[in-house]
C-alpha cells in the first residue's frame, strides 16, 4: 500500500505532466493561429500587389487607348473631313459624266470617317463613361454591322440600373476584348449579346457561331489575362466557354449590392 508521501508525489507528477501537456497545446494552437495570420496577412498582400499592378497596367492602357482615340478623331478625323470638302468644291466644275464617279469617293470618305469617328468613341473611356455600358455596346454592335465583319444581336431584358462609370467602363472592355477575339480568331458568322438587369446584379452573355479553341492552349494567352484581370478588378464573375466547332460564350456577374454609393 501506498504511503501518503507517495500518494502526493504521484498526484504532483500528474498535474506537472498535465500541466505541461497544457501548455503545449496552448503553445501549438497559438503558434498555428500566428502562423496561418501570418500566412493570410501575407496572402492578403499579395494580392494587394497583384491588383495594383493590374490596375497600374490597365490604367496605362485605357490611357493609351484615349490617346489613339483622340489621335483619331482630332488628325484622322480632321483629315478625312477637309478631304470631304475639297471633294465637295472639286465635283461642282466636273462635267456630269464624271460627277457619278466624284460622288463614289466622296461617299466612302464619308463612310470612312463615320468609322473613325465611332472608333474614337469606343477607344476614349470617358466617352464610354458618359455613354453607359448599354449604349456602348450597342454602338460596337453598329458599327461592326456597319462594316460587314459580322452579323450581330443585342438583346436587353430588365430594368436598367445604374453603375459607377469607372465600372462600367471595364465591363464594356472586356467585351471588347472578347469582340475583338471573335472577329479576328473565331471565324464566325453570328455575334448574340443578352445583357440581363436584375435588382441585384447583371448578367451579361456574348456568344458566337465560330470554330472556338483549344482552352489549354490559350490559358496564358494575354487577351484572356486581361479579361479576367478587368474582372477581379470589379469583382464581377467570368467564364468563358468554348468548344471546337461549337463556338464561345463569355459569362459576367456583375453584382449591384454595395454599388450604388461607391
Amino acid at each position: 500500500m501506498l504511503s501518503k508521501e507517495e500518494f502526493l508525489l504521484i498526484i504532483y507528477f500528474v498535474v506537472v505532466i498535465l500541466l505541461l501537456t497544457a501548455f503545449v497545446i496552448v503553445f501549438f494552437v497559438v503558434y498555428q493561429r500566428r502562423k496561418n495570420k501570418m500566412l493570410q496577412e501575407q496572402f492578403e498582400a499579395k494580392q494587394r500587389f497583384e491588383r495594383e499592378i493590374s490596375q497600374s497596367r490597365l490604367e496605362m492602357q485605357e490611357q493609351t487607348l484615349k490617346n489613339v482615340g483622340w489621335e483619331l478623331h482630332d488628325n484622322i478625323g480632321q483629315l478625312l473631313s477637309v478631304a470631304n470638302m475639297q471633294l465637295n468644291i472639286f465635283s461642282r466644275n466636273l462635267p456630269e459624266v464624271e460627277k457619278n464617279s466624284a460622288l463614289e469617293i466622296k461617299e466612302t470618305v464619308a463612310n470612312s470617317l463615320q468609322e473613325v469617328r465611332s472608333l474614337s468613341k469606343s477607344l476614349n473611356n470617358q466617352v464610354i463613361g458618359y455613354a453607359g455600358l448599354v449604349v456602348s455596346v450597342e454602338n460596337e454592335l453598329e458599327r461592326f454591322q456597319r462594316m460587314g465583319v459580322i452579323e450581330t444581336q443585342l438583346e436587353i431584358t430588365g430594368e436598367k440600373q445604374e453603375i459607377p462609370q469607372q465600372h462600367s467602363i471595364v465591363l464594356f472592355r472586356i467585351l471588347q476584348e472578347f469582340f475583338s477575339n471573335v472577329i479576328k480568331h473565331a471565324k464566325a458568322s453570328t455575334l448574340s449579346v443578352h445583357i440581363a438587369f436584375t435588382s441585384e446584379e447583371i448578367i451579361i452573355s456574348a456568344k458566337d457561331n465560330g470554330q472556338g479553341f483549344d482552352m489549354e492552349a490559350v490559358k496564358k494567352n494575354s487577351g484572356l489575362f486581361n479579361m479576367e484581370s478587368r474582372a477581379a478588378l470589379i469583382q464581377a464573375k467570368f467564364e468563358l466557354e468554348t468548344s471546337i466547332d461549337v463556338g464561345t460564350s463569355l459569362s459576367l456577374r456583375y453584382s449591384l449590392m454595395g454599388q450604388q454609393d461607391e
